[in-house]
C-alpha cells in the first residue's frame, strides 16, 4: 500500500511490518521490525505496531494469540479481530490522502449487554531502537526518539529521527480519548563482560486507551487517567490518529494546527509567587475556560483568567502552590487540552537544602562503616558528584567551613586510597573485577580542582596548591593513553566525558600557577582529541561510548568541540542534541532521551544535566537559540529530580534527591515505577546486572547525582535571557513583568551574574556581576 509520501505493509498476522517515507534517502523503517528482533534474539514479537492487549470484564486477551481477517487494496487495509463473539477490534490503515496515513481503531460491542473494558492498550512500536551495530550511522539515520504529548482529546507524538535532519514522523489524535503512552524495554547489557560497546535495546510504546494498570494499582500520579471504559450494547468506540512526516519541531506543531489541534506554549519551570505565562492557539476551537489543578491528589483547583487576541489566547497567573500543575483548557465544543508545568521554591534554596542534606545525612565521618565516605557507596566516579556540588555551592554561595572540610577529609582519606593503589595516581585500582574505568578519574580530578579553589585557612589537610597538583596528576591519567597498559584503558583515555565541563578552568589555573609541563601536555592532548573529533565529525564515532549510541558520547563531544572553537563539529554533533531533547505538553517529557537506567523513557539527572550543559555550550558557540531553548527545557526536567515538593511521585524528604524519573506510565517492565522517581538500586531485586551493581534494593536513590548541578551552576545557572522575537517577549531561566514601557526581568538563576537580550540583531549583554535577581529593561531602547 502506498500514496505520494508513504509506503505501508501489513503482515498476514495483522501487525504493521513496514512504514517507509518514499523520498527518504535512508529508506528507514519507522516501525520495529520482527526480522531485527529475530536476528538479535529479542523475543518481543507480540509487541509490534498494531498488536494489542485487552481485558474485558476481567478477562485478558492478547492479539498475538489470535488470527485476524485482513482485507486490502492499493491504499487501504482493514484488520479485524473477533474476540469470543463479544467484541470486534478493527484497525483501518488508510493511505487515500496523499500526504498521510489515517489510522482508525474501532472497538465494537457485539453483545446485548454493557461491557467493561478494564484495559485496552495498542502497541505503537515506532523504531525507538539502539541497534547492535558499530556502524553508528544506522542508529543516527534509522532510529528515532519518541516524544509524547498526552492529552485527552489532542494527544500528539513526534518520533524524531536521531540525526534531526532527515525527517520525522508525527502522530496526531483527531478522535477518541487517549489516556496515556506506556513503554516496555527489551535490552542486552554486557557491562560486566568487559565488552565495549556493551548495551543495545529498544522501547516499545503502548497507546493506553483504557485502564493501563492492574485493578489494585496505586501511585501518586493524579494527572493521567487510569480508568476503565464501558461500551454499551451494540456500541462502537472509535479512535483516529493521523500520521504525517515533518521536518522539525516547528513543522510538527504546524501539522498539528493543520489537522485541527490546539497548540500551547508554556514555561516548564516556574518559581512560586512569580508570574507564569501560557499562550494557546485554538485553531478553530473557542476557549471557554482555563483551570489550574494542583496539590496532593489534585484537590486544589483555581479558575484562571485569559485574554483573547486576534489568533491566540493568553493566560497570566502567579502560582501560590508548590508542585506540579495541570493547566486544563476547555473548549466550546466539549473538547479539552492541557499542559503540565512545575512550580518550585527559589533554586538557591533548593541547592542550599540539598547540600545541607548531603553534609548532615550522607557523610559517614571517621567512625562510619566506610570511614569518610558519603553514602550511598559506589565504585563509580559519578558517585562523587555530590562532593563537587558541596564545594561549588560553597564557592558561589555562603561559605560553610564544616561542609568543605568534610569533603576534604573524604577526598584525602576515602577517594584517593580507594581509586588508587596506596594512593599512587599512576596505579589505579581494578574496582570492576579485572578492569578500571578511566571515566571515574574525570570526577576525581574535578573534585580535587574544586578543592584547590579554597584558601588555606579553610582547608585543613593539604594546601590548595597540593590539590591542584593532585587534579593535574589524575587528569593526566584520565586523558593520556600512554599511562595505561590495557587496551581498554588506552581506548577510554581518548574518549570524551564530563571533563569538557571544566577543562578550560583547569588549563587556566595550571598556567597561572606555573605548572607549565602539565599545562602543555594536557593542552596538547585536548587539542589533539578535539581536532581529531572535528576532522572525523561526519563519521559520528564519538556518539558510541560503552553503549552503541549514547548522549554520554555525543553530548560531551558537542560541548567539547564548542569549547575548543570547532564550530562545524559543534553544529554536526549539536544536531544530535536537538533530536535528543524532547518537547511535550508535560515538562517531565522534555528531558534528554535516555532509557536504560529506568528501562523506560526517563529523566536521568546526571546525563540529562550534562546533556543540557553541553547544549548550552553549543548555543554559546553557534548563537542559535534552538540550543538555548532546548538546554533550558532539559534543565527544567532535571530540576524535578531535586524537587521535594512534588505531589505526583513518591515523596522525598527535604534535601533528598532521586537520580531517575520514569516518564512513562505505565512502565510495563516495572508497573510500580510508573511516573515515579527512584534510584537504579530499585532494580536490585530484578537480578542480572543490577544485582552486580548494587548491594541491596534499599540504597538511597541519589548515588550518581551532583555533577549535573555543578554544570548548571557553571553555565546557564548564572545567566538569564530576555528574548524578543516575532513581536513577543519571553525569558529563558526566569520570567518577566511589564511595567509601563519597561520590562522587569526576574531571574530564576540561583547565583545570577548576567542578563542578556536576544533579538533579531543577535545577543547583547545587558549587565554582569549584578547583585540582584532582577533587571529593568526599557523596551523603547
Amino acid at each position: 500500500m502506498e500514496n505520494n509520501k508513504l509506503r505501508l505493509q501489513v503482515h498476514p498476522s495483522g501487525y504493521v511490518e513496514s512504514l517507509v517515507m518514499k523520498d527518504d534517502p535512508y529508506q528507514m523503517n519507522w516501525v520495529i521490525d520482527d526480522q531485527y528482533l529475530k536476528k538479535t534474539d529479542f523475543d518481543e514479537s507480540d509487541k509490534l505496531l498494531g498488536e494489542f492487549t485487552i481485558t474485558i470484564n476481567g478477562q485478558k486477551i492478547d492479539s498475538h494469540d489470535l488470527e485476524p481477517t485482513i482485507t486490502s487494496d492499493s491504499s487501504r487495509a482493514v484488520v479485524t479481530y473477533d474476540l469470543q463473539q463479544k467484541v470486534q477490534v478493527i484497525f483501518i490503515y488508510d493511505l487515500a490522502d496523499d500526504n498521510q496515513l489515517d489510522w482508525e481503531i474501532n472497538l465494537k460491542n457485539l453483545t446485548t449487554d454493557e461491557l467493561t473494558i478494564n484495559n485496552f492498550g495498542v502497541w505503537l512500536s515506532l523504531v525507538y531502537v539502539m541497534f547492535r551495530d558499530k556502524n553508528v550511522a544506522k542508529n543516527i539515520h534509522e532510529s528515532a526518539a519518541v516524544y509524547p504529548s498526552i492529552s485527552r482529546d489532542f494527544t500528539k507524538i513526534n518520533a524524531v529521527r536521531r540525526d534531526n535532519q532527515s525527517g520525522n514522523l508525527g502522530i496526531y489524535q483527531t478522535a477518541g480519548k487517549t489516556l496515556s503512552v506506556g513503554t516496555y524495554a527489551a535490552y542486552n547489557n554486557l557491562f560486566f563482560e568487559n565488552v565495549s560497546p556493551s548495551l543495545d535495546g529498544m522501547l516499545f510504546h503502548h497507546l493506553i486507551l483504557a485502564g493501563g494498570y492492574d485493578e489494585d494499582f496505586e501511585n501518586n500520579d493524579w494527572i493521567y487517567d487510569k480508568n476503565p471504559i464501558s461500551i454499551k450494547a451494540n456500541e462502537t468506540k472509535l479512535w483516529h490518529y493521523v500520521m504525517q512526516p515533518n521536518d522539525s519541531k516547528q513543522d510538527f506543531y504546524q501539522k498539528a494546527r493543520e489537522v485541527g489541534q490546539p497548540t500551547i506554549s508554556y514555561q516548564p519551570l516556574n518559581i512560586v509567587n512569580q508570574p507564569s505565562y501560557l499562550t494557546i492557539a485554538g485553531n478553530g476551537h473557542e476557549l471557554v475556560g482555563v483551570t489550574a489543578v494542583a496539590g496532593e491528589n489534585g484537590q486544589q483547583t483555581t479558575e484562571l483568567k485569559f485574554q483573547q487576541s486576534s489568533d491566540h489566547y493568553q493566560v497570566v497567573f502567579k502560582p501560590t502552590i508548590l508542585g506540579e500543575h495541570q493547566i486544563i483548557f476547555d473548549f466550546a465544543d466539549g473538547t479539552q487540552d492541557a499542559v503540565v508545568l512545575n512550580v518550585m521554591m527559589p533554586l538557591n534554596e533548593v541547592i542550599d537544602r540539598r547540600v545541607q542534606y548531603i553534609s548532615e545525612e550522607l557523610y559517614q565521618g571517621a567512625d562510619g562503616e566506610v570511614p569518610y565516605a558519603f553514602t550511598p557507596i559506589s565504585n563509580q566516579g559519578e558517585s562523587l558528584g555530590k562532593l563537587s556540588l558541596i564545594l561549588k555551592k560553597n564557592l558561589m554561595g555562603a561559605l560553610d567551613q564544616q561542609q568543605v572540610r568534610q569533603v576534604e577529609a573524604s577526598a584525602v582519606n576515602y577517594v584517593r586510597p580507594k581509586w588508587f593503589i596506596d594512593g599512587n595516581f599512576r596505579q589505579p585500582s581494578n574496582l570492576y573485577g579485572d578492569f578500571y574505568r578511566c571515566m571515574d578519574f574525570e570526577y576525581i580530578a574535578h573534585l580535587f580542582l574544586l578543592l584547590s579553589e579554597f584558601d588555606d585557612e579553610t582547608l585543613l589537610l593539604n594546601s590548595s596548591e597540593e590539590y591542584l597538583q593532585w587534579a593535574a596528576d589524575v587528569f593526566m591519567l584520565r586523558v593520556n593513553p600512554d599511562l595505561h597498559e590495557t587496551a581498554r584503558g588506552k581506548e577510554e583515555a581518548q574518549m570524551l566525558g564530563v571533563y569538557f565541563l571544566y577543562i578550560q578552568d583547569l588549563l587556566k589555573k595550571l598556567k597561572s600557577h606555573g605548572l607549565t609541563d602539565y599545562y602543555d601536555k594536557i593542552n596538547n592532548l585536548w587539542q589533539q582529541v578535539t581536532k581529531k573529533l572535528d576532522d572525523d565529525r561526519l563519521g559520528y564515532q564519538a556518539a558510541i561510548t560503552e553503549h552503541y549510541f549514547d548522549n554520554a558520547g555525543f553530548g560531551p563531544t558537542a560541548g567539547a568541540l564548542s569549547e575548543a572553537g570547532f564550530v562545524n563539529g559543534a553544529e554536526t554533533y549539536g544536531q544530535l542534541l536537538l533530536a535528543n531533547i524532547g518537547y511535550s505538553n508535560d515538562f517531565r517529557a522534555q528531558n534528554p532521551d535516555r532509557w536504560w537506567e529506568a528501562l523506560a523513557y526517563m529523566i536521568h539527572s546526571l546525563w540529562g544535566g550534562v546533556t543540557a550543559a553541553a547544549t548550552f555550550k553549543v548555543y554559546e558557540a553557534l548563537k542559535d537559540t534552538a540550543y538555548l531553548d532546548a538546554s533550558y527545557r532539559a534543565t527544567a526536567a532535571i530540576m524535578y529530580c531535586y524537587d521535594t515538593n512534588s505531589v505526583t511521585t513518591t515523596k522525598l524528604s527535604e534535601g533528598m534527591a532521586a537520580s531517575t524519573y520514569a516518564v512513562a506510565g505505565p512502565h510495563l517492565n516495572r508497573p510500580d515505577l510508573s511516573r515515579n522517581r527512584f534510584g537504579q538500586s530499585t532494580f536490585y531485586s530484578d537480578g542480572g546486572i543490577f544485582a552486580k551493581l548494587f548491594n541491596s534494593a534499599n540504597e538511597t536513590p541519589d548515588w550518581d547525582m551532583g555533577e549535573e548541578l555543578v554544570a548548571y551552576l557553571d553555565g546557564i545557572g548564572q545567566r538569564t535571557y530576555l528574548i524578543h522575537q516575532n513581536d513577543s517577549w519571553s525569558v529563558i531561566n526566569g520570567t518577566y513583568e511589564e511595567v509601563g514601557d519597561q520590562i522587569n526581568i526576574i531571574s530564576f538563576a540561583p547565583y545570577q551574574k548576567e542578563f542578556w537580550l536576544i533579538d533579531e540583531t543577535g545577543s547583547h549583554q545587558l549587565s554582569e556581576l549584578t547583585s540582584t535577581n532582577s533587571y529593568l529593561f526599557d523596551m523603547n531602547n
